[in-house]
């Protein structure tokens, strides 16, 4: 195998600058009861691993953070019109593995999505699977810190 320095010392900048990329994520959520008092969050399987996380991608050019986030939501778990808010609830860090094996810093802005109607045939509905369960609950099965305290944090009755 032979030694390649100019892609070492890339790689080696890559690490050492380590900049951060910017994506977005649908909290998506649904009342259980009448009342408006418990809801229920979804969430997807990650394609790769598949662990549990929530509808999550690059911002697409030409839709602003919310646009984007509902986006994902279509193509990762089916919602087809909904209710975005458009304050972000938080947001959340983690490392994204790239092809080359190389770790890339990913910041990503959460957004609340109230779906109106979802399909069960989407985009990537062969390729993940869908859980509704409580925010509690679901932050126990999601594996970033900051993502597992907005979801025990989450109540939609007092998003603005």
């Amino acid at each position: 195998m032979k030694f390649d320095l100019r892609t070492l010392f890339e790689n080696c900048k890559l690490m050492l600058r380590r900049p951060s990329h910017v994506q977005v994520a649908a909290l998506c959520y649904r009342q259980v009861n009448q009342n408006a008092t418990e809801y229920e969050v979804l969430l997807v399987t990650s394609r790769g691993t598949g662990r549990w996380i929530i509808p999550k991608g690059w911002v697409i050019e030409g839709k602003n953070g919310p646009q984007s986030a509902l986006q994902e939501a279509w193509e990762e778990a089916g919602v087809e019109t909904a209710t975005v808010l458009p304050q972000p609830l938080g947001y959340y860090h983690y490392n994204k593995i790239l092809k080359s094996g190389l770790p890339r810093p990913v910041r990503t802005t959460v957004y609340a999505i109230y779906p109106t109607r979802m399909r069960s045939n989407f985009p990537e509905s062969d390729q993940r699977k869908l859980q509704w369960t409580s925010p509690q609950v679901a932050s126990k099965l999601v594996d970033e810190p900051e993502l597992k305290e907005i979801l025990r944090n989450f109540d939609p009755q007092y998003i603005p």
